[in-house]
């Protein structure tokens, strides 16, 4: 994160005594990523928050990859994922490399356990749906079109509304999600041609801690396992906190889009970034205003990167065949473009309406069985320019 916060009761200095109203010690937690190099926030429990009443037997929880050639243009319908579990036993993996992996969740159910991811930041695209995201560094709310952002390590609880269907695309990366370094001063401080400014990131409203004690479970993933600990008091029982690491939302209207007299680059529509891989947000905007202008991209070939497209909202005028909630998979090695026809189509037009995620990775995916059950087979054919 760019900038310090600081909620409810913290001591004058850290690392020193900071007591309870019955004279007692507040336990201090250091909760940091890279070692003591990286962001960090230092959190201050009612109880030890390393007190674990049991510990049960790790279950499995890794991807199963496809082993078949990957050099292929790929359309997966990703409307066709089914709605099951919660937040977490609801996530169906679509793809992944080293660096980086894509879920869809469609969860019916809320969590009656916590989270922690050990393994990966996560970067949640709100597709549909509402809720709030419940830390110990207090509740962050969110709705449709929201990207929240969750360090690793910072144990969590998703709370959606059952009123209504919730879809989110999940982005684990292995390293830190960060802001482009481009958008961002020598302090952190976001810069004027950011499309984006600190205004617009909403951080954790301070919640009241929690005290009872009980039998808390936490489930850990690390090592492609998840491991269950159960605490004997409630992980969210801080009653004051500071640092640059903690969860946020930010919207994906909120992305100002960058404009130009012919047609911009994808790296003009970056929001984030990871080793390896960037994401970026298209959002409505007015296309180029150069008098002979082509408004659909231009055919390029990704020689150092796999693209992926998640399609939100829309109509997409490069594309045709594409569905609400599918993704394109354009891998490094192939060109593509616009399809047949949607060249012409597009000269004259004023502005689109689109909303789309797009993940560029620069080492190639693989696909996960559950993708190959909801792939379009013929959208690599589907630039033939006859029938």
């Amino acid at each position: 994160m760019p900038f310090y916060l600081q909620r409810g009761n913290i001591p004058h200095k850290r690392h020193t005594q900071f007591r309870q109203p019955d004279g007692s010690l507040y336990y201090e937690e250091v909760i940091g990523a890279e070692g003591f190099s990286g962001i960090s926030s230092i959190a201050y429990h009612l109880h030890p928050p390393t007190a674990v009443a049991r510990v049960e037997k790790p279950t499995p929880f890794d991807i199963q990859y496809v082993e078949e050639p990957q050099l292929i243009h790929r359309h997966l319908r990703g409307g066709e994922v089914k709605s099951a579990g919660d937040w977490l036993t609801g996530r169906q993996y679509m793809m992944g490399n080293a660096d980086v992996r894509l879920a869809l969740c469609l969860p019916t159910e809320n969590m009656d356990y916590f989270y922690r991811n050990a393994l990966a930041d996560e970067l949640v695209f709100v597709h549909e749906g509402e809720g709030e995201l419940l830390s110990p560094l207090g509740t962050v709310k969110f709705t449709q079109g929201d990207y929240v952002h969750i360090p690793r390590t910072i144990t969590h609880q998703w709370h959606i509304a059952m009123n209504k269907p919730s879809r989110f695309l999940v982005i684990e990366s292995y390293s830190p999600i960060h802001f482009p370094k481009r958008y961002r001063n020598q302090f952190g401080q976001l810069l004027e041609h950011s499309p984006y400014c600190e205004r617009d990131i909403r951080t954790p409203e301070e919640t009241a801690p929690q005290q009872e004690p009980g039998n808390y479970e936490v489930k850990i993933l690390k090592h492609g396992q998840l491991h269950s600990f159960f605490y004997e008091f409630h992980p969210f029982d801080v009653v004051g906190w500071d640092g640059y690491m903690y969860p946020y939302a930010i919207s994906i209207h909120d992305f100002e889009p960058i404009t130009g007299r012919i047609h911009q680059p994808p790296p003009v529509h970056q929001m984030f970034e990871g080793h390896n891989f960037v994401v970026c947000s298209f959002v409505p905007r007015k296309f180029d205003y150069h008098p002979l202008s082509i408004p659909a991209p231009y055919n390029h070939s990704n020689i150092d990167s796999d693209e992926v497209l998640f399609y939100a909202e829309g109509n997409f005028m490069s594309r045709k065949g594409i569905e609400r909630a599918s993704f394109t998979i354009h891998p490094g090695g192939l060109p593509h473009g616009p399809h047949p026809g949607t060249v012409e189509a597009s000269i004259g037009k004023e502005e689109t309406h689109e909303l789309a995620v797009m993940v560029d990775t620069f080492k190639p995916l693989q696909i996960t069985r559950g993708a190959q059950a909801v792939e379009d087979k013929n959208y690599i054919y589907s630039w033939k320019t006859t029938r």
